[in-house]
């Protein structure tokens, strides 16, 4: 117990020196925004593309969800690279290389077609690895004992998501689809621009030049990896789910206009991402298990009401903005708690494997979604109850299995897990 205090205390003394670090954080920042913007394309238009193809409530939901396996399983190996290459030549690459699916996207919708949608949507999936990258680059800018503000402020990144939810379908009904993905993949580009010229990697940064599976294979050995997985899949794997898939949800359910779903949407995904800092902060200045703990209690609970379908607008809203805030919540404290645990030379790697669980617990609610909804009834219970469930099983553990003091993570041997 006396040698953790030690380190907590050493740690928060130590001065933020770096020069730089502010400018640098917020530009991957943005950075992700722009990313998880073109990541989130088809969510905000998939009732517009459901009508105009005629699809199926499974089929709108693979549309939905094959964006969101293609940015999970991806960041598994972005992660590593980010231990090789730094944060900046990564962000450099995944903003060029989102370019062309974007576009492919647009050209797809305007020639109505659902395969091709399915296949360039798989590719925008690359857009959505970013969150990979920019965890170890916000933590080699801070020190350990601000690493929780640092992740939380990268993370609001996930304001992408709103922008998205709220100006896509606006932008199409302003300028038409095709020429809203090229406004998005302009933006991307011109984010690279400005990456090469102000971005620079922190000077604390050190290239980890092992290969990549055996410094995977060694992030997999690492008791904290999985720990992390569980519970990043509950927390960030529901924000993505209803991100993408809430447009859908609140049309089918409350009869609302694709642009007025959109609005509600981005509302639930700025709450999210207000809260997302606000529990790396907290994370902190308290042991990060109990911000992830109120954050899981608060999901199950939010989930629960809303089975009931709670009438339009002020208490569907509260709902769902209170859910989003526990979520978020739980996000920025699973982060925090990945920064303070994990060593530094594999954050990038257990960041890449645990963001990798995040976006494929984003991935199978849609899909569920869909599978169980009963057009009888006009209702989601089934896949709302699983929420709920999984939430109270991962409250559970993470009460009884988790410790509320760790020391703060070193490399080598000493590392908790």
């Amino acid at each position: 117990m006396q040698e953790w205090l030690s380190g907590v205390v050493s740690t928060v003394t130590e001065p933020s020196t770096l020069a730089g670090q502010r400018v640098n954080l917020a530009l991957a920042t943005w950075v992700s925004a722009i990313n998880f913007w073109a990541w989130n394309m088809i969510g905000p238009l998939s009732t517009t593309y459901a009508g105009d193809l005629s699809l199926s409530s499974t089929q709108a939901s693979m549309l939905v969800a094959t964006p969101i396996l293609v940015g999970a399983v991806g960041r598994i190996a972005v992660g590593s690279l980010t231990d090789r290459f730094g944060g900046r030549i990564m962000f450099i690459a995944i903003c060029l290389a989102s370019i062309l699916p974007v576009l492919a996207v647009g050209i797809a919708g305007t020639v109505h077609s659902y395969p091709l949608l399915l296949v360039f949507g798989f590719f925008l999936g690359i857009a959505g690895t970013v969150f990979a990258v920019g965890i170890p680059f916000a933590n080699s800018w801070y020190e350990p004992a601000r690493r929780g503000f640092a992740t939380g402020v990268f993370g609001a990144g996930m304001v992408g998501t709103a922008l998205s939810a709220f100006f896509t379908p606006r932008f199409v009904g302003w300028f038409g689809l095709l020429t809203t993905h090229v406004v998005i993949a302009v933006a991307l580009a011109v984010t690279a621009l400005v990456c090469v010229l102000v971005m620079r990697n922190s000077p604390m940064f050190t290239p980890n030049t092992d290969p990549v599976l055996p410094k995977l294979k060694a992030a997999a050995k690492l008791g904290v990896t999985w720990e992390m997985c569980f519970l990043y899949a509950v927390v960030f794997g529901g924000f993505v789910a209803f991100s993408n898939y809430l447009p859908t949800y609140i049309k089918t359910v409350y009869g609302f206009s694709p642009v007025d779903a959109g609005a509600r949407t981005a509302a639930f995904a700025l709450a999210a991402v207000v809260a997302r800092p606000i529990g790396g902060a907290l994370s902190d200045r308290i042991p990060p298990k109990f911000v992830v703990l109120v954050s899981l209690a608060g999901t199950a609970l939010m989930a629960f009401i809303a089975v009931f379908q709670p009438p339009p607008d002020l208490w569907s809203a509260a709902t769902f903005i209170a859910l989003a805030l526990f979520l978020g919540m739980g996000t920025g404290g699973v982060f925090a708690w990945v920064s303070r645990r994990a060593p530094a030379s594999s954050v990038g790697s257990v960041t890449g494997i645990v963001a990798a669980a995040g976006g494929l617990g984003g991935y199978f609610p849609p899909l569920v979604m869909g599978a169980t909804y009963d057009p009888a009834d006009n209702d989601y219970t089934f896949g709302l109850l699983l929420l709920v469930a999984t939430a109270l099983v991962a409250l559970a553990y993470t009460a009884v299995r988790l410790h509320a003091r760790e020391p703060v993570a070193r490399d080598g041997p000493g590392v908790a897990t």
